[in-house]
């Protein structure tokens, strides 16, 4: 076993009770605890004079302890330790609050280091418990630039820092590189060894912004080749032929015309499952582009050649959706669809188990129920996930591993700019379906100030008169300390008890128990509510086509792909729909992100903007895709870094797929997928 997986209880200073507590930080191995990086810096470098400190200022002084601490106790549970100290050039006042052991550890006239927030009141200076040190004692805390982490219970900044220290030690000739000697050469980037050990202890913030140029690239590199890797593997695998049929057959029994990238799509994906290769595709569309019947198209073709598929949405009442929306679609051609969700009685679900094992299920709909060990296929094909942001790699090779290499069809209304997509999706091929068919109605997109609030709330009234309903949703469940912002609860009995108290309104939110909220949106789909408050949970929903009306509270608070979703829950229907941004505060940002929703409708040309306005951070940051977790990268990291990673990692591919002459990096891509590369 390489000694960098080895566990860090034994390492020095670190034991038992403290390696568990470093559990909670998921630090677990030797690698895990030199990796753990810092997520900022201060600068404690600079010590400055006291008369030359500006209000306000983060910074260190040199001073000695010109009184006596004094201890006073305020009141039960409060404790002041107060000083005065002072340097050549002028004075400031200390004060540490409930910290009495203070004034056994500062003594009158020693020199110590101070570092902490200096605010003037009055001609003087006041420091509020500080970080302080003897002056000549080295320097750890002061004097130097300070990782900041994220902490636990138990663990420390100093204690932290101390084992990180010691794991460094222990690592010493263990941190090899995985970037190849070219890429190095090429980029001007310091040695493994120095990266790590300058990201925790950098001597200034040049050498620390070169470690990060160095972990950041090489992170987005592995992730690039690992991804790669899968997509090499995937395209070698052998998949079950099925025979290219005739498409018109299945085209002419729609009650509607498809558009012409919903052919296309179709096209990519029976060309794929007719290959002899196993597929690996997303079909990558906007809300309401037609996705699902791009779908039935597939599972028609596999179950005219014999074989089953397997749908997998991310909710029940998604499950039940796609349920009825296939069961229509495949009507005319006969196929026996069945469900399977968590929700039914052992029974029920006994006797689906039995269908889909004898072959007889030739559609298996369902939840995460689909992958029970005890779900199993005859002659499962196709296994098609609805990812809507829940499904990440490893839940796709779940499904996929009910049956040998079925083709795998990934299905997301998330539209992501393509240089996100390589790495959110790099694993698949890619169809696009960037046109809505015809007869959809652009949602009409308002951005409302608070001053037209009863202007709205008549329309929301003339809107549910004419038997319509509405959405309004909120930035959180519950009212906090931002009294700016409307919190659903709070926004929910208002809504029901002051200004609509003669109509039905519910609330909807991530806090209630699944059957809650369950019941909450089949009552609402069922047209027994009227206006329903929810947070951004109906951001994936079922389809309501009698919800005109869509109220976001607190717009500027979401970024545009969010925005985009929730005004995608209405406009499913054949009449008018409409979209009102409440604005609950004015920036530059947010006001040109507002005006880019009520401009365009096009989700990819949003997305675009969005990556342009906020950086791609919106994109990735939530771990939505089952992606393995970052270490140091973040997409907001620069998109030239994201690229030149790409770039590299495609090249290399290219001349080694499987990655046998840099070992280094092989052992990490493995790692990072628990994937095999041949």
């Amino acid at each position: 076993m390489n000694e960098l997986n080895g566990g860090i209880r034994f390492i020095k200073g670190i034991g038992e009770a403290r390696a568990k507590a470093l559990e909670k930080l998921d630090i677990h191995t030797l690698y895990d605890l030199v990796s753990y990086f810092p997520r900022d810096y201060e600068d404690r470098s600079a010590v400055k004079p006291i008369a030359d400190v500006q209000d306000g200022e983060n910074c260190c002084v040199k001073a000695v302890v010109a009184t006596a601490p004094t201890l006073a106790r305020i009141r039960k549970g409060m404790e002041l330790v107060k000083f005065r100290i002072a340097d050549e050039s002028g004075a400031a006042n200390v004060t540490f609050f409930n910290q009495s052991y203070v004034k056994r550890n500062i003594a009158r006239g020693g020199v110590y280091t101070f570092y902490g927030r200096f605010s003037r009141m009055g001609l003087h200076f006041e420091l509020t418990n500080p970080v302080y040190e003897k002056a000549d004692g080295g320097g750890v805390n002061t004097g130097r630039i300070v990782p900041v982490y994220r902490l636990t219970s138990g663990i420390s900044r100093n204690v932290l820092s101390n084992a990180i220290e010691q794991g460094l030690k222990a690592a010493d000739g263990l941190l090899k590189g995985v970037l190849p000697d070219h890429i190095e050469r090429k980029y001007g980037f310091i040695s493994s060894q120095q990266a790590y050990r300058a990201i925790h202890f950098p001597k200034d913030m040049t050498e620390a912004a070169c470690a990060r140029r160095r972990l950041i690239f090489e992170e987005l590199f592995t992730l690039a080749c690992a991804l790669g890797s899968m997509k090499s593997r995937n395209t070698e695998r052998s998949g079950t032929v099925i025979p290219m049929p005739e498409t018109e057959k299945f085209y002419s029994s729609l009650p509607f015309e498809l558009t012409g990238a919903q052919k296309r799509a179709v096209g990519d994906i029976l060309a794929d499952m007719s290959s002899g290769r196993a597929m690996n595709r997303l079909v990558q569309g906007d809300v309401g582009s037609g996705k699902t019947v791009v779908a039935a198209a597939a599972v028609w073709a596999a179950v005219r050649a014999g074989y089953q598929s397997a749908f997998m949405a991310p909710t029940e009442l998604l499950a039940d959706q796609h349920y009825n929306t296939f069961t229509k679609l495949l009507a005319p051609f006969g196929v026996k669809t069945v469900l399977l969700k968590g929700s039914m009685t052992a029974k029920q679900k006994k006797e689906i188990r039995e269908l889909i094992a004898l072959g007889e299920a030739e559609l298996v709909i369902g939840t995460h129920a689909l992958l029970s060990e005890n779900v199993v296929f005859k002659k499962l094909a196709l296994a098609i996930t609805d990812e809507q942001h829940r499904f990440g790699v490893r839940q796709r090779t779940a499904l996929s591993e009910k049956s040998d290499d079925p083709h795998v069809l990934v299905m997301s209304a998330t539209p992501i700019p393509r240089t996100l997509a390589l790495i959110i999706y790099g694993d698949l091929d890619v169809s696009v379906i960037d046109e809505l068919p015809p007869g959809r109605k652009t949602t009409e997109t308002f951005a409302v100030s608070e001053d037209k609030r009863e202007r709205l709330n008549g329309f929301i009234r003339k809107t549910v008169s004419e038997g319509r309903q509405v959405y309004v949703v909120c930035p959180m469940i519950e009212e906090n300390d931002d009294l700016s912002l409307h919190s659903a609860e709070e926004h929910f009995e208002q809504l029901r008890d002051v200004v609509f108290p003669d109509l039905r309104v519910a609330l909807l939110h991530g806090k209630m128990r699944s059957a809650e909220k369950t019941d909450v949106m089949r009552r609402f789909a069922g047209g027994e509510i009227d206006i329903l408050v929810s947070t951004t949970v109906i951001e994936v929903g079922v389809d309501v086509p009698n919800a005109v009306v869509m109220v976001i509270e607190n717009a500027e608070r979401f970024g545009l792909s969010q925005l985009h979703q929730l005004r995608g829950r209405v406009g499913r229907g054949a009449d008018k729909s409409y979209c009102f941004l409440m604005r609950g505060s004015r920036g530059a940002e947010s006001d040109e992100r507002l005006r880019a929703m009520t401009r365009l409708s096009d989700g990819f040309k949003l997305s675009e903007e969005d990556l342009r306005l906020r950086g791609p951070g919106d994109f990735f940051g939530s771990r939505q895709h089952g992606m393995p977790e970052m270490k140091i990268a973040s997409l907001a990291d620069s998109l030239d870094v994201l690229s030149a990673a790409q770039d590299e990692a495609q090249k290399l591919l290219e001349t080694d797929p499987a990655l046998k002459k840099y070992p280094e990096l092989e052992k990490r891509v493995k790692k990072l997928f628990e994937i095999k590369l041949n």
